[in-house]
């Protein structure tokens, strides 16, 4: 029989073969070998990148001589440090997958769907590997600006990462169910890509009915069928690349690359860092002592704090997923203490990233000023209140979820107490304020900001709490790469996805019909919010918001709805669509940052949604909210 383990960050089903031990040991060996050689590295990175970054916020704010070369440096090490720990999530089987239907099969199918999702992994990351090279070998024409050496150097990581997660895919595949398991289900894998290349010349007669196909169905039975969700996005974009145009598949490298490389999502692995080590250091207990000494006899008073802990935090990083990696840590422990389930969690969290899209400083409406030529100052003012309105909405589902929570077993804290624990709380507490002014006042920017946040936290926590575990360092640095290669990979086959909509002449069609719509500002303002909630879940928001800003925007104003009001309602709608399961990345993003498997907040979610969308529909309805406040 096939023993089934369960592995943290995902459901994880690894049938070990129970004959062939001489097999299984030297396979295992070269298991432990390589994943040394992987984990030393990718710890190395994320210190590395933390001293680059701080030195530059050193050089330029305190020694007024800035390093020309810091951010460059941080981009090229950034790529391997993604890559890397995207194998090092591979190796633990951490990538982030769906297992609402493998989990109620039976033990000898769920081995089965379990080597198929290797499988299908296995045959994305080989059909990759030769555009990968090539598109490292053409980096070797470009230098880079400040330290002149080639591109190449960068470009590096993304063969060799998919060449090390295909080893790995490899070596499980050897250790996992008996032979003729993984005989069959690889089997069953090469014969779906077979019958979709034997079908290539009917997909080129479909147009764009293969969105339909590729986008929607490969993805959906993907992910149904446990593929992890990174891969399932990269299987969809290979194909419908592949099978119904003629681009070259090294562009699709070069996708994932943008995607995965942007510099503002460095600041991902540095507060998830961030994040372990006011845990480590003790500030994350501080904190959560003395919000639970002012809420923690409130029924689901600890849900109220985490709403209002995103807003105050959220667009700090720039990156919805940087966000929740700075806030979940600290509270989630005490919130499961005190019998939260972590599905709910995992959900307001997710909730809580759509509800804070608008909040600046924010990427997206820096984005969105750029390309519609909206002012930013005026999206910036704007979109305080809307992000107001979506907390209400999910602090009401809060209250009524919890209105009935047993809180025997909690003593009401005394005045003494809660000055107690403020006073101790003080510097943990001043954390955000800190990091908050770092960005304001320009001593960093959005991808340095984690660095002083970090910096502080290990001074705090040697100096006022003194508790700091050098032995756990290591470790910690390892899964932040590795949590951080999972949402990254992610984000870099989504960013693929993006590009192929955009290429396919969608956003065209899209825009002629919205134009033609009967009945003025309402319905188009209706179909604006149910057409970006569903290119939210298929879209990141800047490429949604570069795509078709400009084609809409226009529109909006020639049936009088303000500019600033549509933004915020177009924002809030495409970020329900990003945090909304089974496709929105965000929401898995919250998923591996809980450490929370998908299935677990598929039913709790739905409610915090459904507040998300009334509260978009409040946002649409009353202009005054978005524009109140504008001179």
């Amino acid at each position: 029989m096939a023993r089934i383990e369960s592995h943290p960050g995902g459901a994880s089903l690894i049938a070990e073969r129970p004959n062939s031990s001489r097999g299984r040991s030297w396979t295992t060996l070269l298991d432990a070998v390589l994943g040394a050689l992987v984990e030393i590295p990718v710890a190395i990175l994320v210190a590395a990148e933390i001293v680059i970054l701080f030195a530059g916020v050193i050089a330029r704010f305190v020694l007024h001589q800035p390093l020309v070369w810091s951010d460059e440096l941080a981009s090229i090490l950034f790529l391997w440090l993604a890559m890397l720990g995207a194998v090092v999530a591979f190796r633990r089987n951490e990538h982030m997958r769906m297992t609402a239907i493998v989990s109620r099969a039976s033990p000898q199918t769920r081995v089965f769907l379990d080597v198929f999702a290797t499988g299908a992994a296995l045959a994305f990351l080989l059909l990759i590997a030769w555009p990968a090279f090539e598109y490292a070998q053409e980096e070797t024409f470009i230098t880079t600006p400040a330290l002149e050496i080639t591109n190449a150097w960068r470009a590096a990581a993304l063969p060799v990462g998919i060449g090390l997660m295909a080893i790995f895919a490899l070596l499980r595949l050897s250790r996992i169910g008996s032979i003729r398991t993984v005989a069959t289900a690889l089997a069953a894998v090469a014969a779906i890509i077979i019958a979709f290349w034997l079908a290539e010349p009917l997909f080129r007669q479909l147009g764009n009915l293969n969105l339909v196909i590729f986008f929607i169905g490969v993805v959906a039975g993907s992910v149904l069928v446990g593929v992890p969700i990174a891969f399932a996005f990269g299987l969809a974009i290979f194909g419908y690349l592949t099978l119904t145009t003629q681009t070259p598949l090294m562009v699709l490298v070069g996708r994932m690359d943008e995607g995965m490389s942007h510099l503002i999502l460095l600041a991902v692995p540095l507060f998830v860092f961030l994040g372990l080590l006011i845990e480590m250091t003790g500030m994350a207990r501080a904190m959560v002592a003395f919000l639970a000494s002012l809420l923690g006899h409130v029924r689901g008073g600890l849900h109220y704090v985490l709403v209002g802990a995103m807003y105050l935090v959220s667009g700090i990083s720039g990156a919805k997923a940087a966000d929740m990696a700075a806030v979940a840590p600290v509270l989630f422990p005490e919130m499961k203490a005190r019998g939260a389930k972590p599905g709910d969690l995992v959900a307001l969290l997710s909730a809580t990233g759509a509800q804070t899209e608008t909040v600046p400083p924010s990427l997206v409406l820096i984005t969105i000023g750029s390309v519609t030529g909206v002012s930013i100052a005026a999206l910036f003012t704007g979109g305080l209140l809307p992000g107001v309105v979506l907390a209400v909405t999910l602090c009401l589902v809060v209250w009524w979820r919890y209105r009935k929570e047993d809180l025997s077993h909690v003593k009401r804290a005394s005045r003494r107490e809660i000055g107690r624990a403020f006073v101790v709380a003080v510097p943990a507490i001043a954390l955000p304020f800190v990091i908050r002014a770092a960005v304001v006042e320009g001593v960093a920017t959005a991808t340095e900001v984690s660095t002083i946040g970090i910096v502080y936290a290990i001074v705090i926590g040697l100096v006022v709490y003194r508790q700091f575990d050098w032995t756990k360092l290591k470790p910690m640095l390892i899964d932040t790469a590795c949590l951080s290669g999972a949402i990254l990979l992610i984000i870099g086959t989504a960013t693929g996805m993006a590009w192929g909509l955009t290429q396919s002449g969608f956003s065209r069609s899209l825009a002629a019909a919205m134009t033609g719509l009967p009945g003025g500002a309402v319905t188009f303002m209706a179909v604006s919010i149910v057409a970006f909630i569903i290119l939210g879940s298929v879209l990141e928001g800047i490429p949604a918001i570069v795509l078709f800003g400009p084609l809409l925007f226009p529109i909006a104003r020639a049936v009088g709805i303000h500019e600033v009001h549509y933004a915020m309602v177009v924002i809030l709608a495409m970020g329900i669509g990003l945090f909304a399961p089974p496709f929105g990345v965000g929401y898995y993003a919250a998923c591996a940052i809980g450490r929370v498997e998908p299935a677990e907040g598929m039913k709790p979610i739905l409610g915090y949604m459904l507040a998300l969308v009334i509260g978009t529909i409040i946002v649409a309805a009353v202009p005054w909210i978005s524009i109140g406040f504008l001179s």
